[in-house]
């Protein structure tokens, strides 16, 4: 287990307020005991939470072209065909998941290919679980044409704690199934839209691991 890059410049800010509040609580309730306890324990605590948002697992990825995996962590929401507007323009398959604050916030690839689409939108915060979220949120669309030539549209999704989103899918990227797509800091919702041919193998409320749970296959 290792602490994610873009959680660098995070822990270092919280850990010199958590220090500069124990400076300032030494100076003025230097004489009690107990309250300096209590920040201290505070202060452990909610550096140990922010630490855990950014942890980053090693995954050992089985590629497979047929499969389609899950992009995140987290739990399935959405299961459902819709019309996707913004590239595609065409019917799909949506699978959105839901990732909480506890998950890991790393987004990966579901499949290999060839970024052919990358582009980032600014938006509102609404809860991820809202049916406007996917829409009028701060989000970023990643369209990714399979080895079999089959796009794969890939969104993540800010909610109302996430306030960044990172994305390192560039146009005309070549990518490798289960490989860093992202980070959503403090959590949201990543959606995959699907071939309306597509095989899908989980349920809703299913529980996924970013990497490697298959959640759909081609054909």
């Amino acid at each position: 287990m290792t602490i994610h890059k873009e959680g660098y410049a995070t822990l270092i800010i919280t850990l010199l307020l958590l220090v500069a509040l124990h400076i300032i609580s030494d100076q003025f309730l230097g004489n009690y005991e107990s309250v300096q306890a209590a920040i201290l324990i505070f202060s452990i605590i909610f550096f140990l939470i922010v630490l855990q948002f950014f942890r980053h697992p090693t995954r050992n990825v089985t590629l497979n072209p047929k499969y389609v995996l899950a992009p995140a962590d987290g739990k399935v929401v959405v299961i459902e065909e819709t019309e996707e507007t913004e590239v595609l323009k065409d019917k799909r398959i949506q699978i959105s998941i839901f990732m909480s604050p506890l998950n890991v916030h790393v987004n990966r690839y579901p499949v290999s290919g060839r970024i052919t689409f990358s582009k980032y939108h600014p938006g509102l915060y609404l809860v991820a679980w809202h049916p406007k979220s996917s829409t009028e949120n701060e989000r970023t669309t990643v369209v990714i044409e399979s080895t079999s030539k089959i796009p794969i549209l890939v969104r993540q999704i800010a909610g109302a704690l996430a306030r960044r989103i990172v994305c390192y899918a560039k146009k005309d990227f070549a990518v490798v199934q289960g490989g860093e797509m992202g980070f959503i800091k403090f959590g949201s919702r990543v959606d995959v839209f699907l071939p309306l041919n597509a095989k899908i193998k989980v349920q809703l409320k299913q529980k996924v691991t970013g990497g490697r749970t298959v959640i759909a296959e081609l054909s």
